[in-house]
């Protein structure tokens, strides 16, 4: 089911120096819409590789949002330059539009929709010394075992849109399973977290550290368990009595295994 060993890093003209903070800092990039200039939304991604492909993963409402008419037509990442020197970073503009057809993937299954998609970054247009890290199908957790309902779980992104604006790193949230990991919630193909989210972490990837990496993953040495999409609420709460609940969709990670796919040939 995976595929052959890679480097996790995707500048493949060089080893990839050692970075001065955690990889997992360097593999979730803010990301930035808009509608030709005009800015319009902040959200949280990261990088998965497969074979020699890249990807960036976000969730599918940052890229369109029928129901808010929010609709894109470009986002913006920020990458790092300098594994040392983090306050050397450029803006890398990714269309997702061409000739007028979306080129990001998205999934469905039996219960609808996934709100996750990934759009394919074109490796020769990035900067030549892009710092990049990515994960992998080798990530994705396949034994649910392994997953304890003890757990602790981290959310890597940008919460409301907020950064260490010198050095353009996410910030890290704390969280819990708060459903069952393996089982589809409600039928639906994600499951809970128990932890703070606010609006700017949609797309953001749901890790727990390896205790065990191997020799593809020890460079980026966390599993990768879901995509934070959501915060879940009840529509039946009482807004003046009652809180929210403080829980959130995560959507399994093995969707995009399904949609980094080489597509078959015409």
């Amino acid at each position: 089911m995976s595929d052959e060993p890679a480097d996790d890093s995707i500048d493949t003209r060089a080893a990839a120096p050692s970075p001065a903070v955690d990889p997992l800092f360097l593999a979730t990039p803010r990301i930035d819409t808009f509608l030709g200039e005009q800015g319009l939304t902040n959200a949280s991604g990261f990088f998965f590789r497969r074979d020699e492909r890249l990807f960036l993963a976000t969730s599918r409402h940052v890229l369109i949002d029928e129901a808010h008419e929010h609709r894109p037509d470009r986002i913006e990442i920020a990458l790092h330059l300098d594994a040392q020197d983090l306050t050397q970073c450029t803006g890398f503009s990714i269309p997702i539009y061409a000739d007028g057809t979306a080129v990001w993937r998205q999934g469905e299954d039996g219960g609808g929709d996934i709100d996750v998609a990934v759009i394919e970054i074109e490796q020769a247009a990035l900067p030549e010394t892009a710092i990049v890290f990515a994960f992998t199908p080798d990530h994705l957790v396949r034994d649910f075992d392994a997953v304890p309902v003890d757990a602790t779980l981290f959310i890597a992104g940008f919460p409301l849109g907020f950064q260490d604006a010198i050095h353009q790193l996410p910030v890290l949230r704390r969280a819990a399973i708060a459903s069952p990991f393996g089982i589809r919630f409600q039928g639906q193909g994600f499951f809970l977290t128990d932890g703070r989210a606010h609006r700017g972490i949609s797309g953001a990837p749901v890790v727990m550290r390896d205790p065990t990496p191997t020799e593809v993953t020890s460079a980026l040495p966390w599993r990768l368990l879901g995509v934070h999409s959501a915060r879940l609420d009840m529509g039946t709460r009482d807004h003046a009595l009652d809180e929210s609940l403080g829980l959130n969709c995560a959507w399994y990670a093995d969707i995009l295994l399904t949609l980094t796919e080489t597509p078959p040939a015409p």
